[in-house]
């Protein structure tokens, strides 16, 4: 869906304000789910470790799918009256993008809830040797469909109308929730102890996670890292159109489909580097490779180059993850699980609206190619300090063979 709205966004403008107005508007579309997505982050993990899994799934997935349609609305009558906002002379957003900020908000929030209660819901099925497995044959399919998903749409853009687009991400909704009807619904977490509010269960995760100082550590790096990779991808749809002067739909759908295919990748090679007992020591690494491969997309003008470089880019966040999810759910107690996803979910994704609204003024300030190279070049420094000063989390791992069999589920 994300490819659709930032391409809509980044294109509702004539070319002489692509890179003013549009730069702009696309940081917008960030900001407008900030709010929400941070509420939805704060109790997401509360909600997940207090009601069944498995239904709580299908009920915000449902909300996703609701959302989506009505975005859908907005595009098929797309309403073109400008609306004057704060910003350089002359600034304004036409209404139908007006109308898919709150649209937007809604998936993006519901989308914030589902992962909690996901994640935390497959180590109630795989033994804790096979977690790397598992968790990158899940994401390297999720990844591959959206990757194919994403070259669908920009095939869809060039030639019909973005509605039309849309409609890919809505049959993937569609998909996920019939593929719900046939989950178990056994998935409640065994409670013990008082009752308490959302609020002071949700703060119980944070603290958890404060005690733990190697996971407390990676979710700053992930902090930091989100914020300065949102940046330069906010950006994506003015890189191709502008820096590489590619302005049909299939060549920004293609870089984001071959960054997918990367993210696929990264899922299934990073359980063959065996990285339980060094997971912190691979996360440093995997991190300056991605900030050298946002740093090398700054200073390459062609797609045949932009296109393996933005691969390795997606290598880096799929292996990440996979070895973030396992480490976690290896070492989290159970009914503390979907707390921990959200809090670290919380810290470390809180900057990416700030990042995507940054991203929009640095390139004001300094064009596209600048944008990625200062964002490139300061994840590679914060990936060395990262490397020197946070002790804890080098150190982060586990042994399968410790941990015993898989919880009951």
């Amino acid at each position: 869906m994300l490819v659709v709205l930032l391409y809509c966004v980044a294109l509702a403008y004539p070319v002489a304000h692509r890179e003013t107005y549009g730069a702009l508007a696309l940081a917008f579309l960030g900001l407008a789910s900030t709010l929400p997505t941070l509420a939805a982050a704060f109790f997401s993990g509360a909600i997940a470790d207090r009601y069944d899994r498995a239904r709580l799934m299908k009920t915000i997935n449902l909300i996703s799918l609701l959302a989506t349609a009505g975005i859908a609305v907005d595009l098929v009558v797309l309403p073109s009256r400008p609306v004057p906002v704060p910003g350089p002379a002359g600034f304004y957003l036409p209404m139908w993008v007006v109308f898919l900020y709150p649209g937007w908000a809604v998936v993006a929030a519901s989308t914030t809830l589902f992962r909690p209660a996901f994640n935390a819901s497959v180590p109630r099925l795989v033994a804790p040797a096979e977690l790397p497995s598992a968790n990158g044959a899940i994401y390297a399919v999720a990844a591959v469909v959206s990757g194919a998903a994403s070259l669908g749409v920009g095939v869809v853009l060039t030639f019909v109308a973005p509605a039309f687009a849309l409609g890919v991400a809505f049959l993937l909704f569609f998909a996920t929730q019939a593929a719900l009807v046939f989950v178990r619904t056994d998935l409640s977490v065994s409670r013990s102890g008082p009752k308490r509010s959302l609020a002071k269960e949700a703060t119980a995760g944070y603290a958890y996670l404060a005690r733990r100082r190697g996971l407390l550590e990676l979710t700053v790096t992930a902090l930091v890292t989100n914020f300065l990779s949102a940046v330069a991808l906010v950006e994506l749809a003015l890189y191709v159109a502008s820096w590489l002067d590619l302005s049909q739909g299939f060549w920004y759908g293609a870089m984001v489909g071959v960054s997918t295919m990367g993210v696929a990748a990264g899922f299934v090679i990073a359980p063959r580097l065996r990285f339980e007992s060094r997971a912190g020591r691979a996360i440093i690494v995997f991190t300056l490779v991605m900030g050298l491969a946002i740093l090398a997309l700054g200073l390459v003008r062609s797609i045949w180059l932009a296109l393996p470089i933005v691969f390795v880019y997606g290598l880096m966040p799929g292996m990440i993850t996979t070895v973030f999810l396992s480490t976690i759910q290896a070492t989290v107690p159970d009914e503390m699980m979907g707390r921990v996803f959200s809090a670290d979910e919380v810290g470390s994704m809180a900057l990416i609206p700030v990042g995507q609204w940054s991203g929009g003024l640095l390139t004001l300030s300094v064009g596209v190619q600048g944008t990625y190279l200062d964002a490139g070049g300061s994840i590679v420094l914060f990936g060395l300090v990262i490397a020197a000063a946070f002790g804890s989390m080098r150190r982060l791992g586990y042994r399968p063979s410790e941990l015993g069999p898989s919880r009951p589920g």
